[in-house]
């Protein structure tokens, strides 16, 4: 299971239509909506400022949230939408689903490298570049895995991590359908510029025994 889900403090918000919408807003909160769940929809509110805090952090519209509100059940949400003024671009109204266990939905999982001590790539003084430090998964609401395992024990230099190589958790698939990346070892950047310049002087040596053999030839026939 995942670790502890983020809490999401809501007040319950009186009366519904435009006019309380706006009220709310003149009151410093923005006014939404929870639905879904067998339940009817409840409409609440969130401090502006406490609303744009998580929406500058990103994900929230990919985050699982207990949502907590006075005289309420505690209840797990994930926010479906968020409406902004079309001007300046500030939240003006959201939107809340209520999930069950069994729901499915999408969510960010952090992945865990592991082997990096054994790994003979860093051994030679390799560099890890982590492509993906998070996964996007389709898991179930009531079984979030709290991380995703990467061993890099066996990679030397030039190796990498694709997601088609990793054992995910149980009950869980990537959102994206093609193969990508997750992380590669390379060579440090000081090696890596030494054997440019290696390639580029035998290039260069060749290429002038070519035009000495050549001019040799020509020589001869004269």
């Amino acid at each position: 299971m995942a670790g502890e889900i983020p809490d999401l403090h809501a007040l319950e918000r009186t009366g519904t239509g435009k006019g309380a919408a706006r009220q709310a807003r003149r009151d410093g909160m923005v006014p939404g909506i929870v639905f879904g769940g067998d339940v009817d929809p409840l409409p609440i509110q969130i401090p502006f400022n406490d609303l744009l805090k998580k929406l500058k952090a990103g994900r929230f519209k990919s985050t699982l949230y207990n949502l907590k509100v006075e005289g309420q059940e505690d209840v797990r949400v994930i926010c479906r939408d968020v409406q902004r003024d079309v001007v300046k671009d500030l939240p003006t109204h959201f939107d809340l689903l209520r999930l069950r266990r069994s729901t499915k939905i999408n969510l960010f999982i952090p992945v865990e490298f592991v082997g990096e001590e054994e790994c003979p790539g860093l051994t030679a003084g390799g560099v890890m570049t982590v492509i993906r430090p998070e996964i996007e998964l389709i898991v179930t609401a009531g079984e979030i895995p709290e991380k995703v395992t990467v061993d890099i024990s066996t990679l030397n230099i030039g190796d990498g991590v694709s997601i088609s190589d990793v054992t995910l958790p149980a009950g869980t698939k990537p959102t994206i359908d093609r193969d990508f990346a997750i992380c590669s070892i390379s060579a440090p950047s000081a090696l890596a510029a030494a054997e440019d310049e290696e390639e580029v002087e035998e290039t260069e040596v060749t290429e002038q025994n070519a035009e000495t053999v050549e001019g040799e030839k020509e020589t001869a026939e004269e």
